[in-house]
This record gives structure tokens, C-alpha cells and sequence, in this order.
């Protein structure tokens, strides 16, 4: 019991000298402090955000004329984020990530059809508008007599299908926002 203490100490004690060592060599860049001059505030003023050029504004569709390609603010192409969640705005979110471009969605039960319940994930890939730059998962269950859900196949049409919908919904926006800008 006592060597087992000694030898946790010891390794703690090994890798917080590491760990302190590795920290000894980090210098600021530049230590002296500059007064508030017109040049620097410009500098700051233009400089990346975490949330890119446009700030906030460039997040939720606001921002300038260099937002019409539909890539600015967010990790991938904006045209196509709004367009899938648009799309995919009948069913529950489980998860939506602008930065990663991935739209997790819970799973809904058509009305019309108790029996069987779908979730969808979808990817956005590319900070373009382009036909390969989304990527959808359909993911359908049946309900069996015992109360489970059972994994069912799904039709690879239905992908390629809701794909082509956001696309299109996609277009649409661009086509709008390049009518508004004009």
C-alpha cells in the first residue's frame, strides 16, 4: 500500500515538472504596452473574430455583399445550411452544428403512419453551393408487435431525394439574396 502511494506521488510529481518545464521557455511575443493609437484600433477593428468578419451579424444572414457567395460566418456554405434546416423543419432537432455543417434530427412519426419513424442526419460539406456539397442519412424504424422499434430499410431514392430538395430550396435563397443585394 505504501509503495503504491509513493509510486502515484512519484509519477504525479514527474508530470507536473513536465508539465512546468514545458512552460518555462513561452515568452510574450510583445510585452510592451501600446497606447491607443488610431492605426491600432483600425487593426483591431478589421482583424478576424471568432465568429469571422461579418461577427454576429455574419451568423444569422445579416452582414455585407460578401456574404452572397454564401460562405461567410459559419463553416460551411450558408445557403445550404438555411435551405436544410428549412427542409427538414417538420421534424424535432436532436443536434445542429453550423461550424461542422452537421443537422442531427430526432425521430418523427408521420401522423399518417404510427407504425414506422424516420431520422435524419445531414452533412454539409463544402462552403460552395454545389450538388456534392450535402450528403443526407435517412434512418427508418417499424414498430413490432412486442412495443420495439425494429431498424427497416429505407429506400436509397429517399436520400438522393431530400438531397435534391435542399438543393433546390438552396438556389432559391441564393437567387434571393442576389435580388435583394441588386
Amino acid at each position: 500500500m505504501v509503495n503504491r502511494f509513493r509510486a502515484t506521488t512519484l509519477a504525479f510529481g514527474i508530470a507536473t515538472a513536465t508539465i512546468l518545464a514545458g512552460c518555462g521557455g513561452v515568452t510574450p511575443a510583445d510585452s510592451t504596452y501600446r497606447a491607443n493609437d488610431p492605426k491600432d484600433v483600425d487593426e483591431a477593428e478589421t482583424s478576424n473574430s471568432l465568429f469571422g468578419a461579418g461577427g454576429l451579424t455574419g451568423l444569422f444572414g445579416g452582414g455585407s455583399k460578401k456574404d452572397a457567395a454564401g460562405a461567410q460566418g459559419i463553416g460551411v456554405n450558408t445557403f445550404l445550411w438555411r435551405a436544410t434546416l428549412d427542409t427538414v423543419s417538420f421534424m424535432p432537432l436532436a443536434s445542429a452544428d453550423p461550424f461542422g455543417g452537421v443537422i442531427i434530427t430526432d425521430w418523427y412519426t408521420p401522423p399518417e403512419t404510427p407504425n414506422e419513424r424516420f431520422k435524419l442526419n445531414v452533412y454539409i460539406l463544402d462552403r460552395q453551393l454545389r450538388a456534392d456539397g450535402i450528403r443526407a442519412t435517412v434512418f427508418r424504424q417499424t414498430h413490432a408487435a412486442d412495443g420495439r422499434w425494429i431498424d427497416a430499410a429505407v429506400d436509397p431514392k429517399t436520400a438522393s431525394d431530400l438531397e435534391n430538395a435542399i438543393l433546390t430550396r438552396a438556389r432559391q435563397l441564393r437567387v434571393n439574396t442576389a435580388q435583394q443585394s441588386s
